[in-house]
């Protein structure tokens, strides 16, 4: 295959940046090389401008090729600045929405823009004529409802563009229908040359022992509700909004609804500017919703799923992933809305309160997208479980806390390191625990002046106690969830005993 690239000539007022043009080159020559028939793959991170370069793609196609093109989307919202972009490009298109049910006029548009089931009915109904389509594009086309309208266009050149070449569902891997992947820059690429923000990462370390597997091979909005409702949780987010962006333009997603509604109230009773956004809102609403976002700087939105894609807003300063997902379309997805680049903004932050960065890597980290193509299980095998991740975590206590404890020299007490202490002596392994709960016992005695002091102390412990029961639990055979749950009360009620026979 030629590396051989095209000549680009953008239209006046719309400029390509080098590496567009580059991208565009090899896909047209792509294009020209292989059959009609042919589905090639192309990945360009967000905020690459994937829509820039299939309008520039679909103006040179309809020119040189003399056949229409099919662009496909799964929003509305998609379909709309689609179809703006192509306009600018100078392409007549039309979009086809559930108020089309005709096409009579057909004939008059180069381009036509289409959901997903929209088309998929219209064309069972015999109402869009395919035969002059030559080109399909497929946008974000790691979603697979897109793969039921492929029989319909055996005949045509298929692009796929998305940020992620890994298929929302494993079970369906994108080699299956792609010929080949072509890959855009890498984020560090972008950055590097100015096209994207630096990101901070802010990485809270979060338990995520309750939450449940849905069929989707991602955490149920269930048990996420039930875990980010909570007052601890809550009380964490503000806490981590509070020490990376307070008064800065904050994006937050949310796993469910019952979440944002309780991000909204807590937020909102610790007197920030803040509104709840999710799909249930009318499009008036939403639009409201966005233009007061848009116009005020410490603004901050809680979200659920809809501003993953189609949504542009290079003003925000903040994203925290309030929830955790197994899916790295939507971990790129949902850090892909703070990159944009405005002057005076050459950076933003990213804050995880999911254990995400530690699944997935760091935004920025560099990734073997042709292997994942082509070897999908591989890499999602490779991924940390949460019971590994929980296991690296190394716990500090906050400067607040340790200063409750500035008569003690010694605070720390490594599980790992008394873990194979005791294995090769021989000692049983719970030893390990009740020599962590004589060193609790200790730091509290030592800070206070009477037990009910001391008690006090006890009951601020809460997340190193939670912390050391955790790793404890991961060298220990058949180790449950339960049995964690029931070690953590025993130790705290061990600990309260032992302070009460000391002081």
């Amino acid at each position: 295959m030629t590396e051989e690239t095209l000549e680009i000539t953008p239209i006046k007022g719309k400029k390509l940046y080098d590496y567009q043009e580059r991208d565009i080159g090899k896909i047209l020559t792509r294009i020209k090389e292989e059959e009609e028939n042919y589905n090639l793959l192309y990945q360009l991170p967000t905020g690459g401008g994937k829509t820039v370069i299939f309008s520039e793609i679909a103006k040179r196609y309809i020119e040189e090729k003399g056949k229409k093109v099919l662009i496909l989307t799964h929003r509305l919202e998609l379909s709309r600045q689609t179809s703006k972009m192509l306009g600018e490009f100078g392409i007549k298109n039309k979009i086809i929405n559930s108020e089309v049910k005709e096409l009579p006029d057909q004939k008059d548009y180069t381009c036509f823009v289409a959901m997903v089931e929209t088309l998929h009915n219209r064309l069972q109904d015999d109402v869009f004529n395919v035969e002059d389509i030559g080109l399909v594009v497929v946008d974000e086309a790691h979603y697979n409802s897109f793969r039921k309208l492929f029989s319909f266009f055996k005949n045509c050149f298929i692009l796929g563009v998305t940020a992620t070449p890994l298929s929302s569902n494993i079970k369906l891997p994108m080699y299956e229908i792609y010929n080949d992947l072509i890959l855009g820059s890498p984020i560090s690429e972008l950055i590097d040359n100015g096209f994207l923000a630096k990101a901070n990462t802010y990485i809270y370390d979060v338990q995520l022992g309750t939450l449940k597997l849905g069929m989707n091979g991602d955490y149920t909005v269930k048990s996420s509700d039930e875990l980010y409702s909570n007052v601890i949780m809550q009380s964490k987010l503000i806490k981590a909004y509070e020490e990376k962006a307070k008064g800065k333009k904050t994006l937050i997603f949310n796993n469910g609804i019952d979440t944002s509604k309780s991000v909204y109230y807590s937020f909102k009773n610790a007197g920030y500017d803040i509104k709840h956004l999710d799909n249930t809102h009318t499009r008036k609403q939403r639009e409201e919703i966005l233009t007061w976002f848009h116009e005020n700087p410490k603004a901050i939105i809680s979200s659920v799923s809809i501003l993953t894609t189609g949504f542009d807003e290079p003003t925000i300063e903040t994203i925290i992933l309030n929830r955790a997902t197994k899916s790295p379309a939507l971990y790129y997805q949902m850090i892909g809305r703070g990159s944009r680049i405005l002057p005076g903004k050459p950076t933003f932050d990213i804050i995880d309160l999911g254990n995400n960065t530690n699944r997935f890597g760091l935004w920025t980290a560099e990734l073997d997208w042709k292997l994942i193509f082509k070897s999908p299980h591989l890499y999602l095998e490779s991924l940390l479980s949460d019971e590994e991740i929980e296991f690296r975590f190394v716990y500090r206590m906050p400067k607040a806390l340790r200063d409750k404890f500035s008569k003690s020299e010694d605070i720390d007490f490594d599980i790992h390191f008394e873990m194979n202490k005791v294995q090769k002596s021989g000692e049983r392994k719970s030893v390990v625990i009740d020599n962590s709960i004589n060193q609790h016992t200790r730091i509290c005695v030592e800070n206070s002046e009477d037990f009910m002091e001391a008690l006090a102390l006890c009951k601020l412990l809460k997340d190193e106690i939670s912390h050391r029961v955790t790793k404890y639990c991961y060298f220990v055979e058949n180790s449950t969830r339960n049995y964690r749950h029931w070690l953590e009360e025993e130790y705290t009620r061990k600990l309260k005993l032992a302070l009460s026979k000391q002081m």
